[in-house]
């Protein structure tokens, strides 16, 4: 797996990166129901409202939700008059052979960074944007169920036993995107929806990753909490950070922003561009 491995990913880099373009934040998780789309949505959304030029490429043609969202938030600042940062997007068409590789190109000049939705499955224009990205991005939600794409634990004392073919596949990849250019990816592990109560099974994940990590080398922090509102949003295309479109905000609401801010500090990505007046999302800011 390897030698295909590094031959497809100096194939990706040779066709689709140079060091003046942008910063490319990868989702790929080959599991749904991770809040993947929603936290690309949000961190798009958010470097927008610092200023930042973006561009968003939606790999999920058949489900869209990245591409629905944003379509939707066009829809409400159409509807409305409102001033709301609007991340340009497109979607790809699903082929192995499509038209990924030319979005990538029409998206990789002129903004500052490219953020990348993949589909909930083993997907080849997946693997090719893993390839392809600085910032890879694997949320995962707070079960050992979510934990087994990317390691297996012994039943009993919850040990971590060996990497599964996830971890073993990215492993690859960065080696391959080293040796190809010289670039570090950033592998980042994002512990959504965590729970609050199950402070039994918490600490066995966290200390599972802890093992994990160290053996493959991902970044571990915390994401986006299990929250209505952030299926309330979406049939506007509104984010957290548009607090004054949807009115007064509850403590939920707060906590929620708070978590979105941590997110993004998390995720330690290049400066971008202030903006000279509006919104926006100072990662250091207090909530």
């Amino acid at each position: 797996m390897s030698d295909q491995v590094e031959t497809h990913t100096a194939g990706a880099v040779a066709a689709g990166t140079s060091s003046a373009g942008p910063h490319v934040i990868v989702f790929a998780n080959e599991k749904g129901g991770t809040g993947k789309s929603t936290t690309a949505v949000h961190t798009a959304v958010a470097l927008g409202a610092r200023g930042a030029r973006v561009a968003c490429i939606d790999l999920d043609h058949r489900q869209r939700t990245l591409g629905r969202y944003l379509d939707n938030r066009a829809a409400t600042v159409k509807r409305t008059g409102q001033e709301l940062p609007i991340p340009d997007h497109a979607t790809g068409d699903g082929r192995a052979d499509g038209n990924f590789e030319d979005l990538f190109a029409q998206y990789s000049d002129g903004y500052d960074f490219l953020v990348i939705d993949t589909p909930g499955r083993d997907d080849p224009c997946a693997r090719t944007a893993a390839a392809l990205a600085n910032t890879l991005v694997t949320p995962m939600n707070d079960s050992f169920v979510d934990f087994d794409l990317i390691g297996q634990v012994d039943a009993e004392t919850f040990k971590v036993t060996r990497p599964s073919f996830y971890s073993e596949l990215i492993w690859d990849v960065r080696k391959a995107r080293a040796k190809a250019d010289g670039t570090t990816i950033d592998w980042v592990v994002l512990r959504n929806r965590l729970a609050y109560v199950d402070a039994r099974n918490m600490r066995r994940v966290s200390e599972a990753l802890d093992q994990l990590s160290r053996r493959v080398g991902f970044r571990i922090i915390p994401g986006l909490g299990e929250r209505v509102i952030y299926r309330e949003l979406f049939p506007a295309g509104l984010t957290l950070l548009d607090n004054k479109s949807f009115g007064g905000m509850g403590l939920s609401h707060v906590a929620a922003r708070q978590e979105l801010r941590e997110m993004m500090a998390g995720f330690a990505l290049p400066d971008s561009p202030q903006p000279a007046g509006g919104v926006a999302l100072a990662p250091s800011a207090a909530a």
